[in-house]
């Protein structure tokens, strides 16, 4: 799935191809993907163009003279910028023509992805937009903050960190990977966390997402290159997808097992 990261990435590579583009005509054949008014969808993007690309969390927010249209990869959504006459493969769901006989198709295998065309003043009320919880980087993602959202908390950290209204970006690769990085148990029920280990979630979050941007995230198996990009952060993980091999600090073997139904690669050692 990609998450903040791999996001970040494809929101910096669209602005480089698509921007003030005019759009001629929207193909919608698949159309449970759009959760707006299917009919309006299709009349309030012809004629406009996209002016700005934005992100929050794992949404990108493609902004319009008139509207924001919000887009969510959820599990191997993918976008693809391809010459109009390109014949139109199996999983490609939306399609939206510019004026240069180029298109940007939405492709996606499972078909979870979504979509969402509101008008300008509505970004902020937009119930997905408004629930997100602070980003990896933020001022406001702070100790004092993720101790006050844990307090009350009987599930596992792990669990805690996938809550997009906690955390806003964070997935099952960078959720792993961070719990390392702050030597925390995933285990852990929320409430048990201390100050020192919010503390250390706050700056691993921060430091392994700042990396992961810079790599243009994490290419596996439900983020591949789309774009012509394609991730190395895969190259630097220290336990995600890397079950029975040496942790790379003390040479146990690495764990996966289930949390709340998410694989949850860990070391036993380094996070007793």
């Amino acid at each position: 799935m990609p998450e903040i990261a791999e996001v970040e990435t494809v929101r910096n590579t669209l602005k480089k191809q698509i921007l003030h583009k005019r759009i001629k005509n929207v193909k919608i054949l698949y159309d449970k993907i759009i959760e707006s008014n299917k009919n309006n969808f299709k009349l309030d993007l012809v004629n406009d163009c996209f002016i700005d690309i934005k992100r929050r969390g794992k949404w990108l927010i493609f902004e319009l003279n008139n509207h924001y249209l919000l887009s969510h990869l959820r599990m191997e959504g993918k976008f693809f910028l391809k010459n109009e006459a390109d014949p139109i493969e199996r999983h490609e769901h939306i399609i939206i023509v510019f004026d240069d006989r180029t298109d940007l198709r939405y492709h996606d295998t499972r078909k979870f992805g979504r979509m969402n065309l509101i008008k300008k003043d509505e970004l902020f009320t937009n119930e997905a937009i408004r629930k997100q919880g602070f980003e990896p980087g933020e001022e406001e993602l702070t100790a004092d903050y993720l101790l006050d959202k844990f307090k009350n908390k009987r599930l596992a950290i792990k669990t805690l960190l996938l809550d997009q209204t906690i955390i806003s970006g964070l997935g099952n690769i960078y959720a792993n990977e961070v719990l390392f990085a702050a030597h925390i148990n995933p285990f852990k029920i929320g409430s048990k966390i201390t100050k020192k280990e919010a503390e250390n979630i706050v700056n691993a979050a921060d430091k392994i997402i700042k990396r992961a941007m810079e790599l243009g995230g994490t290419t596996i198996k439900s983020y591949t290159s789309s774009l012509g990009v394609t991730g190395k952060f895969q190259n630097e993980l220290m336990v995600h997808k890397r079950e029975n091999e040496e942790c790379k600090i003390c040479q146990t073997l690495i764990k996966n097992e289930k949390i709340n139904g998410r694989s949850t690669y860990y070391c036993p050692i380094c996070q007793k």
